[in-house]
């Protein structure tokens, strides 16, 4: 494991620009001291009120400075693979209900699952993502507990979120939930629990979705007005979904009109914008600690109607017992898959194989960096050629200098 600067408590995780802004240490400080803030530019983040001082308990289960994929080698599974982690078993699927498919943003899986387990199990709620209202180009947390606010907040929303914040309302309830989150989430989610018995106890199931790395909520703000509608003029705001992929859809001047752009058109715009160093340097983004993760067959998408098929790798007992009850109670159709078919369609493999060399751009500068236990990073990074090996380190330092992050994290 390479070595170097070492974070001194969450505010260097701050700093240096490896937070993810998660949540998970605003809903766990018992004091109230920490709170977090949407900022457009950077996304979210934390803010420390006077009273968090030198704590460090934070950083035990902040996914911005360590994942443990150690102990996901260790836990009961009989499959790994390199690029996507550890696995039972590996689907292709799409939810039964034709609505939940069509509104979901490859097959509705996620939805699927959810909705089973409020129906069938008796859950309390759905931890997960929806739009926010009065800022329609921003997130924010949500709790579903029925079929029409599942449906309301179906589909892909490509702005920051923070899904634990509100892990203490699951902590706190009476009856198991369900979280739904990106893969850092669900990671931060997987070691808090190991110590938060309340949480363990109530956290029925644990889904996660692919993930690219968001862009910046300023940055659909910003796509918005390029199609010359006023921020403030829109009533709501849809990523993809209602179709395989859908549109990106706006609506504004109170819900009387609207635009939308191609999915391909969308995301090729938002995917432009600077992401947060973090996620440059995540090592998942297939939901490695999630009970069952999902994305979209992309290897299956043929531009012919499809309303969406999604690729689901059950990771744990837990998430093969609830994938087989949901699809014995008739809310999802699967067929069986393999790793090297939903990599096909993906690209996130890329990014893990790179992931070595920018970590060594970082230990260079003397920076500071996530530590990732149990990951070979260096095994992947050897299947690279040296020309590309060269241009992944030395882009990935001369980013960091452009930034001024020097600056930002002095001290």
């Amino acid at each position: 494991m390479m070595k170097g600067r070492k974070l001194r408590g969450l505010q260097d995780v701050v700093k240096a620009q490896l937070c993810i802004g998660c949540g998970a240490c605003a809903a766990y400080c018992e004091k109230g001291v920490v709170g977090l803030v949407n900022d457009e530019r950077k996304g979210i983040h934390p803010l420390f009120e006077e009273g968090c001082g030198d704590c460090r308990e934070c950083l035990a289960f902040c996914p911005g400075a360590v994942l443990d994929f150690g102990k996901l080698r260790e836990a009961d599974t009989t499959k790994y693979h390199p690029l996507l982690g550890p696995w039972l078993e590996i689907y292709e699927g799409y939810a039964v209900d034709p609505e939940i498919r069509y509104r979901g943003s490859s097959g509705g899986a996620i939805s699927a699952l959810s909705l089973y387990f409020l129906e069938h199990e008796k859950r309390a709620f759905v931890l997960h993502t929806g739009m926010n209202p009065k800022k329609p180009w921003q997130n924010r947390t949500v709790m579903s507990s029925n079929r029409h606010e599942l449906l309301e907040h179906a589909g892909s929303r490509y702005a920051p979120s923070s899904p634990c914040e509100a892990l203490r309302d699951i902590a706190q309830s009476s009856l198991s939930c369900v979280f739904v989150g990106k893969p850092c989430d669900v990671a931060a989610v997987h070691t808090l629990r190991a110590s938060w018995t309340d949480l363990h106890e109530r956290l029925g199931l644990v889904l996660s979705f692919f993930c690219a790395g968001p862009p910046p909520g300023g940055a659909t703000r910003e796509l918005v007005a390029s199609q010359g509608i006023t921020p403030e003029s829109v009533t709501s705001i849809r990523y993809r979904g209602n179709g395989w992929p859908g549109d990106f859809q706006v609506h504004y001047d109170g819900g009387r009109a609207s635009r939308s752009l191609t999915y391909r058109e969308s995301w090729g715009r938002l995917a432009a914008y600077r992401r947060s160093l973090r996620c440059n340097l995540c090592p998942d983004g297939t939901g490695e600690f999630a009970d069952i993760a999902c994305g979209d067959a992309w290897h299956r998408h043929n531009e012919d109607g499809n309303p969406g098929i999604s690729a689901l790798i059950v990771r744990t007992p837990r998430g093969k017992e609830i994938l087989e009850r949901a699809v014995k109670a008739g809310y999802l159709v699967v067929e069986a898959s393999s790793p090297e078919r939903v990599l096909s369609g993906q690209g996130l493999q890329k990014r893990r194989m790179e992931l070595h060399g920018r970590l060594l751009a970082l230990q260079f500068l003397w920076w500071p960096r996530p530590e990732y236990r149990g990951l070979d990073s260096a095994a992947l990074w050897r299947d690279i050629p040296s020309r590309r090996k060269m241009r992944i380190v030395f882009g990935t330092a001369r980013r960091i200098v452009v930034r001024r992050n020097f600056n930002r994290c002095a001290g």
